[in-house]
């Protein structure tokens, strides 16, 4: 009886201490996780802002002569083209659990 206690309360302990454990654990990984989603949203932002301005700029279409200047932009524009592929899209994550609907 007493050898059971004891490996029951050893056990507990145990236990105890590594989910306390994977707990720090995964609340780091959820802080860096959300310090790089903030990255990514600020990198979004940028790339919409640049592409906004891009897109106002070529609106009168003054630059599409074929000289250095409209061979730069034309440039320009199709790495624009690349980095609005990298815009992050509107995702949302719902950590919650969800309820049960009673019947």
């Amino acid at each position: 009886m007493i050898i059971s206690i004891v490996i029951l309360s050893i056990l507990v302990v145990a236990l105890g201490y590594t989910t306390f454990n994977l707990l720090r654990k995964f609340e780091k990984q959820e802080d860096i996780l959300a310090s790089y989603l903030n990255y990514l949203d600020k990198i979004s932002r940028v790339i919409e802002v640049s592409d906004t301005k891009l897109k106002q700029i070529d609106a009168k279409g003054t630059f599409k002569s074929d000289d250095e200047v409209g061979f730069f932009f034309q440039q320009i524009k199709g790495l624009q083209g690349i980095l609005n592929e990298f815009q992050l899209k509107e995702v949302t994550v719902d950590y919650a659990p969800k309820k049960k609907t009673q019947k």
